[in-house]
């Protein structure tokens, strides 16, 4: 057993947890929070897509003694209170959210560039979630709504 210290969402946390712990299950499990899914436990999917110290890394890959003295963000994170983020307003304006397994991995993955102010074009955007999988390929529309978020 091993103790850490991370921020998650903001908050700060100090857990005692197993060497063997994958931060997607510290984040589910231990923490609540839901939102951060596992689709293949293998790191090809996407789902599980976190931003540690604001960049995306695969949640299922990474123990969560990695993320010791780290700062994670969550699909949580996202909404203020009852306000969607913009590109959570563009993922539903533009029906980017089919069965939405992949949308919270989907969304953290395109956070830092709409959250980066540089102009986004579709081939960025396309690029970024390369290994990102959608079983209900809606590609084109999370295209579009990435876009349209980074625009506002």
């Amino acid at each position: 057993m091993t103790e850490i210290a991370l921020t998650v969402n903001g908050v700060p946390h100090r857990l005692t947890v197993a060497s063997r712990l994958l931060l997607s299950d510290l984040l589910r499990e231990r923490l609540e929070l839901t939102g951060t899914k596992v689709g293949c436990a293998m790191g090809a999917c996407g789902a599980c897509t976190v931003l540690i110290d604001g960049e995306p890394m695969r949640s299922c890959l990474t123990l969560a003694v990695q993320a010791d003295g780290r700062s994670v963000r969550t699909v949580e994170s996202l909404a203020d209170g009852g306000e969607l983020h913009p590109l959570q307003e563009a993922f539903r304006d533009q029906h980017a959210l089919q069965c939405g397994y992949c949308t919270p991995g989907m969304l953290m993955t395109l956070l830092p560039l709409v959250e980066s102010g540089d102009e986004l074009d579709a081939e960025r955007a396309r690029e970024a979630i390369e290994g990102n999988l959608c079983r209900c390929t809606g590609y084109d529309t999370i295209i579009v709504a990435a876009v349209q978020a980074a625009r506002r």
